[in-house]
């Protein structure tokens, strides 16, 4: 099951991050999510805990962002947000786009208590 490596991937960072700031505990976990990301937040808030038991990061909540699709149009040039699945300009409704994000996970902040 992939969501596992993602999330242990996350909790690497988290860690690292806590231990450059001599953290006691981590608080809160933010991550920015986009619709085309390959897991998704609900997956994110069931997997996350489980991988996370034991850890400095064990308590901690996670926040999830969720970022639009966006697309770039070849006929008129508008930068939008679109349905990613059916994507279409947004301003012209024509369907020779370019995907400008939608696939990202990012951890934004992490929140210690000390």
């Amino acid at each position: 099951m992939h969501e596992f490596s993602i999330c242990r991937s996350i909790l690497r960072e988290v860690e690292r991050a806590a231990r450059q700031h001599n953290a006691r505990a981590v608080t809160k976990i933010h991550l920015q999510l986009g619709p085309l990301a390959t897991i998704t937040a609900d997956q994110l808030q069931q997997t996350l805990p489980l991988v996370s038991a034991g850890s400095i990061a064990a308590d901690a909540a996670l926040v999830t962002e969720l970022l639009p699709f966006r697309v770039r149009c070849d006929a008129c040039q508008a930068e939008t947000e679109t349905n990613p699945g059916l994507p279409v300009c947004g301003n012209c409704g024509a369907a020779d786009v370019v995907p400008l994000s939608g696939d990202e996970l990012l951890l934004t902040s992490v929140e210690f208590s000390s």
